[in-house]
């Protein structure tokens, strides 16, 4: 087995999904352009996908209130710095500064416009 996906139901999946595809590399997979707008991002390695989509009649949770170690999405980045630097440009906002663990891992928290939480990882080794 392998995880195929995780959904978001989030209340504009469409910019959202165009703003991951601009700034994470990300690219769209799937997508409707009808509601409920369902789109399927796929990372750069083709592995597990992020479903957006916008479902009035569920929840929409408020990611941007929750604790970054409550709920991230972590990213492998080459270079923590730079990509931190490029998506405050973006827009998205810094969550805390980046950090080396004991074991040389470099880690780094920014929120998309959204509120929701990236993390950037290089490992080390």
């Amino acid at each position: 087995m392998k995880i195929e996906h995780v959904a978001l139901n989030v209340p504009e999946p469409q910019a959202m999904a165009q703003w991951y595809v601009q700034n994470m590399g990300m690219k769209v997979v799937r997508a409707d352009d009808n509601p409920p707008y369902i789109t399927f991002l796929v990372d750069e390695a083709g592995g597990c996908m992020i479903e957006l989509y916008a479902n009035p009649t569920a929840e929409y949770l408020d990611y941007g209130q929750l604790n970054r170690s409550t709920f991230h999405i972590a990213f492998t980045v080459a270079d923590v710095q730079r990509l931190r630097a490029q998506l405050i440009a973006a827009g998205a906002t810094a969550d805390g500064q980046i950090r080396v663990t004991p074991k040389g891992d470099q880690l780094a928290f920014v929120r998309d416009p959204w509120g929701n939480t990236i993390q950037l990882v290089k490992r080390a080794g």
